[in-house]
């Protein structure tokens, strides 16, 4: 594989790469460690403009059945009372601006829509590089996160909530991408 040092030499069309990409959370519970979890099923894609990043886009969709935090008697509920996944299936992070902060890292803001809340969030990206793979098609990567309250998105266990989860949750992704040909 050969590294590839030039943003413009990026630009293209990517769609997520699933099986290298992971978009997990981290909460604190009442009592204990943080709860660590992520999201199985996902799709995305992303137009990177190396020459001008301001016009690349990113959108996701994750569906908000397949939280995972190996622990079925905590990820029953927050499925059902917390997601509400009967009626909102999906969560969606559309971007509506990416700024250019130094060579490796960005800002970029979006709308996240969360049982049917739509907020803008600005996420802190860091590029981890680009290369050809073996294929000789171009890969590239990112990570970062962002921390949500959830009751913003009015994500609450009933309505009055409890104190068993702390509303702060921390989104966390590491991403693999492949350019279309």
């Amino acid at each position: 594989m050969s590294a590839i040092t030039e943003l413009s030499e990026l630009s293209g069309e990517y769609v997520l790469d699933t099986t290298r990409t992971r978009i997990g959370f981290v909460a604190r519970h009442s009592v204990g460690p943080r709860v660590h979890g992520h999201f199985e099923e996902f799709e995305g894609s992303a137009r990177l403009d190396g020459d001008d990043p301001a016009k690349s886009a990113v959108r996701l969709t994750i569906k908000s059945a397949s939280l995972q935090s190996h622990n079925k008697f905590r990820d029953d509920p927050v499925r059902a009372k917390f997601l509400d996944i009967e009626n909102h299936p999906d969560i969606t992070f559309t971007s509506t601006e990416v700024k250019q902060v130094d060579d490796t890292h960005f800002e970029v803001t979006g709308d996240l829509t969360l049982r049917g809340t739509t907020k803008s969030l600005t996420l802190a990206v860091e590029s981890t590089g680009g290369e050809h793979d073996p294929q000789g098609d171009v890969r590239i990567g990112f990570k970062g996160s962002v921390p949500i309250d959830r009751k913003d998105w009015g994500v609450r266990a009933n309505p009055v909530d409890t104190l068993i989860v702390s509303s702060q949750v921390t989104i966390e992704f590491e991403v693999a991408a492949v350019r279309h040909p």
